[in-house]
C-alpha cells in the first residue's frame, strides 16, 4: 500500500493547486464560461487562505489545525466536483471535466494525507 502524503508534500500539493486552478480556464478552453472562471478564482483563493493559516511547516500564520485543513480540502473538493451542476455549467464539457479534476485533486489531497499535527514545539 502507498505511504500517505506527508504534511510537507501536502503543502507542495496545495501551493501547486493554486496556479492550476487559476490557469485551467485558459488551458482547458472555457474562458467564456464566466461562472466557471469565477469559481476557479474562489477555489484558488480558498486553498491559498487555508494553506496560509494552517499549522504546518508551510503555513504562514499557523492558526488552523492541520486536521481541520484536511477536512476543508475534502469539502472544497466535493464542492468543486459538484459545481458544474450546482452552478449550471455542466453542459460545458471542458469546464465540467476541469472541475471534476480539481475536485478529485482536493479530495485525494485531503484523504491521502497523514493527519498528524505538528508537534507543539514546532508551532
Amino acid at each position: 500500500m502507498e505511504q500517505p502524503i506527508s504534511r510537507r508534500q501536502h503543502g507542495f500539493t496545495d501551493y501547486s493547486y493554486i496556479p492550476l486552478a487559476l490557469t485551467i480556464p485558459k488551458l482547458a478552453g472555457f474562458e467564456a464560461e464566466q461562472k466557471a472562471v469565477t469559481m476557479t478564482r474562489v477555489l484558488a483563493g480558498n486553498i491559498l487562505l487555508s494553506s496560509m493559516f494552517t499549522r504546518a511547516e508551510w503555513g504562514l500564520f499557523k492558526k488552523m489545525p492541520y486536521k481541520a485543513h484536511l477536512v476543508l480540502d475534502v469539502a472544497v473538493g466535493v464542492f468543486a466536483a459538484s459545481s458544474p451542476w450546482l452552478l449550471g455549467f455542466a453542459k460545458n464539457k471542458a469546464a465540467r471535466n476541469a472541475f471534476l479534476l480539481l475536485g478529485t485533486f482536493g479530495i485525494l489531497a485531503g484523504t491521502l494525507s497523514k493527519p498528524e499535527e505538528m508537534p507543539e514545539f514546532e508551532q
